[in-house]
């Protein structure tokens, strides 16, 4: 009983401060003028996206292209929605220097596609790349060693149009020697380090194979 009384007391102390501390402040909040105006504390849209940008960047809905599909063949499916950013026209522009620029994604292209006209180990396909340079491939662009490289995983098929095939390119494009077969990208395999991806140019099919295998190359220059 003793400890009942001492618990209720104890409680009833705890309380008394409480409402001590607070209540002043509820009882004459209400009775208080406001000295001015509030302040503005509000912001414009923009200035909420950058915000938002700078909290989150990785949030940035990134640009998506359309993959070329325009057949539909079922409700719903790609050829039927079309979704992503629409190519631009002409997709592709020929520079007339042995290279062919890509208006979608600003990746320029050797206009060749089978310049070495053989198939390269992987190794072979990153120095064939780095040491290429103008006044062979038919280049006239002033291009020195180190300018060109092996296409990386996303670069590569980022040139297919999934609305065709043999090769997997858009039409009218102004490329030569396409070949319907694997072109290496520089990007390794990493669920098994002697491999690296590559794609076929037949249907755009993208896979990973021991890099001591050999296919096509393909070089490119640019990129962020």
């Amino acid at each position: 009983m003793r400890k009942q009384q001492k618990w209720m007391m104890v409680l009833a102390m705890i309380t008394a401060f409480v409402t001590g501390l607070l209540l002043p402040g509820i009882v004459g909040a209400g009775d208080l003028e406001p000295a001015g105006p509030p302040g503005s504390t509000m912001h414009t849209l923009d200035e909420i996206y950058n915000l938002i940008d700078e909290r989150c960047p990785y949030c940035i809905e990134a640009a998506v292209p359309k993959t070329g599909q325009e057949t539909s063949y079922a409700t719903g499916d790609d050829g039927d929605l079309e979704k992503g950013v629409a190519w631009p026209t002409p997709r592709f522009t020929d520079n007339g220097d042995g290279t062919v620029t890509d208006n979608l994604t600003g990746l320029i292209w050797l206009k060749d596609a089978n310049c070495p006209n053989e198939t390269k180990t992987w190794a072979d396909a990153l120095t064939y790349c780095n040491g290429l340079a103008s006044g062979s491939c038919g280049l006239t662009d002033g291009s020195v060693a180190g300018d060109w490289r092996l296409p990386n995983v996303k670069e590569l098929p980022s040139l297919t149009d999934f609305g065709s095939s043999l090769p997997a390119l858009p039409s009218g494009h102004p490329f030569t020697g396409v070949q319907a077969y694997y072109y290496w990208s520089s990007s390794t395999y990493v669920v098994d380090t002697s491999h690296a991806w590559n794609m076929s140019m037949g249907d755009g099919t993208v896979r990973g194979y021991n890099k001591s295998n050999v296919y096509y190359v393909w070089p490119v220059r640019g990129g962020n």
